[in-house]
């Protein structure tokens, strides 16, 4: 008798710790990232071309997430649309 009721203490227990575990990650995965601080760099997959030469220019890392375009013999490198793997 008692231990059953030791039993049903312990699964309740267990239950709940469960459920706010669950619950804690649940909310993790919902909120975004946070911001990154000034100075800070985030990846990007971002190509360019030179129009004039025909330079290629691949962008891992910048400073936000649509940086200016690169400058290539004096003039502005254009953007290179992502080609779908």
């Amino acid at each position: 008798m008692v231990a059953d009721v030791i039993r049903v203490v312990i699964a309740v227990a267990a239950m709940v710790l469960i459920i706010r575990v669950g619950i804690r990650m649940m909310r993790g995965m919902v909120q975004p990232p946070p911001d990154p601080e000034p100075g800070e760099m985030r990846r990007v997959s971002i190509r360019y071309r030179c129009s004039m030469c025909g330079t290629e220019l691949r962008l891992t890392m910048a400073p936000d997430g649509d940086p200016p375009p690169p400058k290539h013999c004096q003039e502005e490198m254009d953007l290179v649309a992502p080609i779908d793997d």
